[in-house]
């Protein structure tokens, strides 16, 4: 017998295996944050209102994760809007659900917040996560756009320089 699928926001002990999602090949070519840095960066990211990671767990591990931010706006007559980013399901547990479940729970908590749309982006290459995002009827819109910003110093250096006291 298969153990539920909990949905629920992160906890610090969900690091390790938020990063073991985040390892995969196809998610920034499989390089990850060190451990310490996705802590601190957790951490901060807690200090956000209305922005948490939020895991699947199956038994005792994490099977699933997603980050769902509910920004406030001044346009579109002060309704919030919501914005989910760094999808991920193990893929042994692909094609089970668990990515349709994070992606109703994250519809559930932006309408519950009030917000007027929810939106996500998916790389151009990735076909399989544009047709399931069509399966849940998420639908193409307008354009989206991305620069790339001029080289920084590696990115576990610049977390440090960020979250710095000083800094």
């Amino acid at each position: 017998m298969t153990d539920p699928l909990t949905l629920r926001p992160a906890i610090a002990s969900d690091l390790p295996g938020v990063l073991r999602l985040y390892a995969q090949p196809d998610i920034d070519d499989g390089d990850v944050l060190a451990l310490p840095d996705a802590t601190r960066l957790w951490e901060r990211m807690a200090t956000y209102p209305n922005y948490k990671l939020h895991v699947a767990v199956e038994g005792a591990g994490v099977v699933g994760t997603f980050a769902l931010l509910i920004m406030d706006n001044i346009g579109h007559l002060g309704a919030p809007s919501a914005i989910v980013e760094d999808v991920a399901v193990d893929p042994a547990m692909q094609g089970r659900g668990i990515g349709k479940a994070m992606m109703r729970h994250a519809i559930t908590l932006a309408t519950q917040s009030g917000c007027y749309k929810l939106t996500l982006s998916s790389n151009l290459k990735r076909d399989k996560a544009h047709a399931f995002y069509e399966s849940l009827e998420f639908e193409r819109h307008g354009y989206s756009f991305r620069m790339a910003l001029p080289s920084a110093p590696p990115y576990t250096l610049l977390i440090q320089e960020l979250l710095a006291p000083d800094g």
